[in-house]
C-alpha cells in the first residue's frame, strides 16, 4: 500500500536531526548537531516554573496567554525596541515560536500564494509554507559572508506574493541582517503589499558589533510586520515551548484564530517563568551573550585547526564550515562520516537548501553546549584532522 501521506507533505520524512542524533548515539560521537544548550537557564526562571507548579498552575492557560507573559512581551519591545504594542491585542502566546510560524502561515497564505524567503532556511519554513498550499519562493545566502543578492531577491517577488518570511539572526548561517539589507526587504515588501514574518528567536544571542535590528522598528514597517520570538533560545530553556508573536491587532487575531485549533494552549506553569525573565536585568542578558560567544571562539578556532574553512557567525548557536579544503565533495556523506572519523556529528547544510550546489560541502555546527564538550570535540576534531582529510571523498 502507498503512503496515505498527503503529496505535498512526501519531501518532508524524517529530519536530519534525528539521523544524525542517532548517529551519534550508535557511535559516541559528540553531537554538535542539534541545536539546544546542555545547560539550564537563569536560577530565578527555573525558580519561578517551580513556584507556579506548587501553586496549581497545571492546567490550561488561556488560549492567548497568560497575561503577565503577554505584558512582559510587551514590556520587553518597549525596552529594546521602542515598539508600542497593547498586550491584550497585540501579543499572542504560542506553544515555541515552531507554531508561531505555523499560525501566522496558515492564517495568511491561500494555495496559490507565495512565500519568499532566504535559503538555507531553518527546514520548518519550508514544511509550513507546503501545509498552507503555497509556493516557496527563495535566495540564495552564499557562503561565506551570506550578503543578500539584490537582483536574486528581487527575483523573487511577483504579484502573488503573500509574504516575506525572515530569520535574523539566521539560523543556520548565524548572520545578522544589516538594516541596508532590511530596508530592501522592506521595500519590496511595500512595493508588493506583502506581509513580513519575521522569526527573531536569537535576537539577544548576536556578538562583536552586530546589531539586531527588528523589521518592525523600520519606517513604515509597523503595520505589516507579525515578529515572532522565544524564551527558549534566549533562556536556555528549549523544552518549555514558550514562544509568541506580535503585531498588527488584525495580523495577530488571525494567527489567533488559526493557533487555538493547533494546539490551542501549552507549557502552562512555564508561562509566567519566561515572563519573570524577560524582566531581569541588562546584565543577565549581557551574560547570556557573552558566554556563548566564548563558546563561539573556542569551535570556530577548532574547526580552523582541523583544516576546515569557516565562516566566524555574528549571532545564533551555530557556525558553518566548508569541508573542501579537507577533499569533501558532498556535505553530506562528511556529516555521516565524521561521527565515526573524529567523533563529531554536524549537519550537513544541503538539507536546508532548494538549492543543493549552493552548500554542496558546507556542514552545521552548534556551540551551545558546555566548555568542557566543546574542549573535547576540540581535542577529537584535532587528532582526526588526517582521517577526516583522507574519509572526505565518498
Amino acid at each position: 500500500m502507498s503512503s496515505p501521506l498527503i503529496s505535498r507533505m512526501q519531501p518532508f520524512g524524517t529530519t536530519i536531526f534525528a539521523e544524525m542524533s542517532a548517529l551519534a548515539t550508535r557511535t559516541g560521537a559528540i553531537n554538535l548537531g542539534q541545536g539546544f544548550p546542555d545547560t539550564d537557564g537563569p536560577r530565578e526562571m527555573l525558580e519561578a516554573a517551580r513556584a507556579a507548579i506548587d501553586g496549581g498552575r497545571n492546567q490550561y492557560p488561556p488560549g492567548p496567554g497568560v497575561p503577565e507573559l503577554l505584558e512582559a512581551v510587551a514590556a520587553h519591545q518597549q525596552r529594546f525596541y521602542g515598539i508600542s504594542l497593547d498586550p491584550a491585542t497585540q501579543v499572542l502566546v504560542t506553544a515555541g515560536a515552531t507554531e508561531a510560524i505555523a499560525s501566522v502561515v496558515l492564517a495568511l497564505c491561500e494555495p496559490g500564494d507565495e512565500v519568499v524567503t532566504f535559503e538555507p532556511y531553518y527546514d520548518s519554513y519550508a514544511a509550513t509554507i507546503a501545509l498552507a498550499g503555497a509556493t516557496r519562493r527563495t535566495s540564495v545566502l552564499r557562503f561565506p559572508d551570506f550578503a543578500v543578492d539584490e537582483a536574486s531577491l528581487r527575483a523573487a517577488f511577483s504579484s502573488r506574493t503573500r509574504l516575506v518570511l525572515l530569520n535574523t539572526p539566521h539560523n543556520p548561517t548565524g548572520k545578522v541582517f544589516s538594516r541596508a539589507e532590511l530596508e530592501l526587504v522592506a521595500d519590496l515588501a511595500r512595493e508588493h503589499d506583502a506581509w513580513v514574518v519575521t522569526d527573531e528567536v536569537y535576537e539577544h544571542l548576536v556578538f562583536d558589533d552586530a546589531e539586531h535590528v527588528p523589521m518592525a522598528t523600520l519606517p513604515g514597517m509597523a503595520d505589516r510586520t507579525i515578529t515572532i520570538s522565544s524564551g527558549g533560545k534566549t533562556f536556555s530553556a528549549t523544552g518549555w515551548k514558550v514562544g509568541w508573536l506580535s503585531g498588527p491587532a488584525e495580523a495577530v487575531a488571525a494567527a489567533r484564530t488559526v493557533k487555538q485549533f493547533l494546539t490551542y494552549a501549552a507549557s502552562g506553569p512555564f508561562q509566567p517563568a519566561v515572563a519573570l525573565a524577560l524582566g531581569l536585568g541588562d546584565e543577565v542578558y549581557a551574560g547570556l551573550r557573552d558566554s556563548l560567544q566564548a563558546k563561539r571562539d573556542l569551535l570556530c578556532s577548532a574547526l580552523e585547526a582541523s583544516g576546515l574553512r569557516v565562516a566566524r557567525p555574528s549571532g545564533t548557536y551555530f557556525v558553518i564550515a566548508d569541508a573542501a579544503p579537507l577533499g569533501a565533495v558532498d556535505g553530506l556523506e562528511f556529516a555521516r562520516r565524521l561521527p565515526e572519523v573524529a567523533g563529531v556529528v554536524g549537519v550537513p547544510v544541503s538539507v536546508f537548501h532548494d538549492d543543493q550546489d549552493a552548500a554542496r560541502t558546507l556542514v552545521r555546527f552548534a556551540f551551545c553546549k558546555k566548555d568542557e564538550v566543546l574542549l573535547e570535540a576540540s581535542r577529537r576534531l584535532a587528532g582526526a584532522g588526517t582521517g577526516a582529510r583522507s574519509s572526505a571523498t565518498p
